[in-house]
């Protein structure tokens, strides 16, 4: 039975979902993930502070996204979630037609909520918001390496030009100066416009426990997951909370490494990898599409390797990945994420017990081929980044991977973290 339910999240992605969840355990609170909008009735058994939905919603139809969000959070709600966050990337992966906009407009009118907070930064990834301006690693957003982006390209670094292009309703920027005044900022602008967004600037910790303190009494918050540890702690300060039991996170097995992650983080990442002289296997785009490489034949491959971690992969350069999308772009996704779903299922069969996983869309396609509707949320490997463990598979280790997240030896330290000490 669900109780005691603090906060209730919705995140737009798995990789979102498992990333704010992980922030959420770090501050102390009982953090489980469900994968989609399961029935009441089928929801498993426990007890929990925070509940976060992973939705597939980021690239998804704006009817279809605004739709699946608002019955996500209609469930929360009926949990008796006192809080709500909308999760979406920390780089705000969503362009003109993306779906950032319409979904926390259609939250706050459902809701009756007068304003939110755009609140994307992490500063523990380098992603940071000042004057407004969202910056990657100290660069902004349209200069970093989101600007070629082969989903949400994107080009404008000011939050309020962003959620302009979508809402209905104003961003206006509060810098840090100005938070003192805040309220009064938001009722002026909400009176006027029956709702609005406000922008904190946001550029280290300290920011985000003031901004945690002066708006602990919003009912709704939107953002990545920097925000999500201080709001647990600002709670845990007003609440007692039980402490959590711990989670073993090593266990025995091998390891099956999948990436389909285009980003520069983890093509850093496979090369590490690949240097260290790891076994690798590169999925042949044309030939999967046309049916001369398929899941069994690359597991072929994965059994010489008998006591080895094998990593698949079909990331590639963006240049590369264009060339690819010349062929269909929705076509190659699909096949590529139908690729990965049967790859990761025939780990589970043959006994594997650990699944690493890179990129929002491939982490997708794992989960729902491995049909498990929730997750307990351990330890992070890396911020945002942390161990998931099936509740009805006790014995699986999960681990999936923003693709921006992670160290360069990412991959090496992940096995690591879950071997068996001897």
């Amino acid at each position: 039975m669900i109780c005691s339910i603090y906060i209730g999240c919705v995140a737009d992605d798995f990789t979102g979902a498992s990333d704010i969840a992980s922030f959420f355990v770090k501050s102390g609170l009982r953090t489980i993930l469900l994968n989609g909008i399961p029935e009441q009735t089928a929801l498993p058994s426990f007890s929990a502070d925070a509940v976060v939905i992973a939705l597939k919603s980021r690239t998804a139809p704006k009817k279809q996204a605004v739709k699946d969000s608002l019955a996500a959070f209609s469930l929360l709600k009926e949990l008796g979630a006192q809080k709500l966050y909308f999760k979406y990337c920390s780089t705000f992966d969503s362009t003109e037609e993306g779906n950032i906009g319409p979904v926390a407009d259609a939250v706050m009118e459902r809701f009756q909520i007068p304003y939110t907070i755009l609140c994307p930064a992490l500063p523990v990834n380098g992603r940071t918001v000042k004057d407004g301006k969202l910056y990657v690693n100290g660069v902004l957003l349209e200069d970093s390496s989101m600007k070629d982006h082969p989903l949400t390209p994107m080009r404008e670094s000011r939050l309020s030009s962003l959620i302009g292009m979508q809402s209905r309703y104003q961003g206006i920027a509060i810098g840090a100066s100005e938070y003192a005044s805040v309220l009064s900022v938001a009722n002026s602008y909400c009176q006027r416009d029956g709702h609005c967004y406000l922008i904190p600037d946001y550029e280290r910790e300290e920011d985000g426990e003031k901004i945690a303190e002066i708006f602990q009494d919003l009912i709704f918050y939107t953002g990545g997951s920097g925000l999500a540890e201080h709001l647990g702690k600002q709670y845990r300060k007003q609440v007692p909370v039980a402490s959590i039991e711990p989670i073993e996170e090593r266990t025995e097995g091998r390891a099956l490494l999948l990436s389909g992650s285009c980003s520069l983080a983890t093509l850093g990442q496979i090369a590490d990898y690949q240097e260290k002289g790891y076994p690798c296997y590169k999925i042949n785009v044309q030939k999967v599409l046309q049916e001369q490489e398929s899941a069994e034949q690359i597991f072929q491959f994965i059994r010489h390797y008998p006591d080895g971690n094998v990593l698949v992969y079909s990331s590639d350069r963006p240049e590369m990945v264009k060339k690819a999308q010349a062929m269909g772009r929705e076509t190659v996704a699909e096949a590529l994420e139908a690729l990965m779903k049967a790859l990761a299922i025939q780990a589970v069969l043959d006994g594997f017990q650990k699944i690493i996983v890179a990129g929002g869309e491939t982490s997708g396609a794992v989960i729902k081929g491995l049909q498990e509707q929730g997750f307990w949320i351990g330890k992070s490997i890396a911020p945002g980044v942390p161990v998931m463990i099936p509740i009805t598979n006790p014995h699986l280790r999960l681990v999936l991977k923003s693709g921006n997240f992670g160290q360069e030896d990412f991959f090496e330290r992940a096995i690591t973290e879950l071997e068996v000490k001897r």
